[in-house]
């Protein structure tokens, strides 16, 4: 006997909705992190920081709104939540990750050079 999976209906005329809201997780999402990373690398000034932090409150927001339009479990939920709040510390990890290589190997990429010659 097949085991019996009990999908949640979605109405028809919530697939508009749901998809506008997933976009927009999307293009929050990109725009968090592209701010903050760039705003750490000096390509933007530190005032766009906040913005990004909006971008990160408005992807969350949206994202919970998309788990309960379609439907999902409390679990689903909870991780959800928690990989957002994880997610808000990505670009940091990000940039210091980046910065602490340059900082390690910034004396043997010059000295690399000084032996090619």
């Amino acid at each position: 006997m097949e085991p019996l999976i009990v999908r949640p209906e979605i109405a028809l005329d919530q697939f508009l909705p749901i998809f506008v809201e997933s976009t927009l997780v999307l293009v929050f999402g990109v725009g968090y992190a592209a701010i903050i990373t760039l705003s750490k690398m000096g390509y933007f000034s530190k005032k766009w920081m906040p913005v990004g932090y909006l971008f990160w409150a408005l992807q969350t927001y949206f994202l919970y709104d998309f788990a309960v339009l379609i439907q999902s479990n409390h679990f689903t939920m909870k991780v959800l939540m928690v990989t957002m709040v994880a997610y808000l510390f990505v670009p940091h990890l990000y940039f210091h990750l980046i910065s602490s290589a340059d900082r390690r190997y910034e004396g043997e990429d010059e000295s690399l050079q000084e032996h090619k010659h």
